[in-house]
């Protein structure tokens, strides 16, 4: 028996909801650079002069570019810069940052944070600033919660894409 056989096997851990949260909260914070600067520059280049003008085209063009983001850095590093903060990190099943096509099926997939708050706040005809942030707030604390329901502590388009978000601050010693 070799000594890396003999080495005990560490199963990485599914980090706590709250940290899972705060790193979500900072990842929303980055984001609002990302969008800013993906939004002037659409705006400059479609000489957009009011904001419902072009407005599906500039929603199209931030889908893109925010799933560019995530999916470079999930499949490349398996991290994205709030997750480094917050020492999580998002594999495959094989311990490995997904690949490309995993990481944009996950991406795809993890608007299930809000889409189904969205939708209610479409059919019922919300309108009130107010009122949709607290729905949308409802809908997202909603669907982080179900994955308190599962042995594993995963979010569903974690387990639908055969991805996992671990703790890393286990295997460094350290973190927030």
């Amino acid at each position: 028996m070799t000594a890396a056989s003999a080495a005990p096997s560490v199963v990485p851990q599914a980090p706590s909801l709250v940290r899972r949260l705060a790193g979500f909260l900072y990842e929303g914070v980055l984001l609002f650079g990302i969008v800013w600067l993906a939004g002037m520059v659409y705006g400059v280049v479609t000489n957009q002069r009011h904001a419902l003008q072009g407005a599906v085209g500039l929603q199209a063009t931030l889908f893109i570019v925010l799933g560019a983001y995530f999916v470079y850095f999930w499949s490349r590093h398996g991290q994205t810069l709030a997750m480094r903060t917050w020492r999580l990190r998002l594999q495959g099943p094989d311990g490995k940052p997904p690949g490309p096509l995993r990481a944009a099926f996950r991406y795809a997939l993890a608007w299930l944070w809000f889409l189904p708050a969205l939708s209610i706040v479409s059919f019922s005809g919300l309108t009130g600033g107010g009122a949709v942030t607290v729905v949308v707030i409802a809908g997202v604390l909603a669907y982080a919660a179900l994955a308190r329901l599962r042995a594993d502590r995963q979010f569903l388009h974690d387990v639908a894409c055969g991805t996992r978000l671990v703790d890393v601050s286990r295997f460094t010693g350290s973190g927030p």
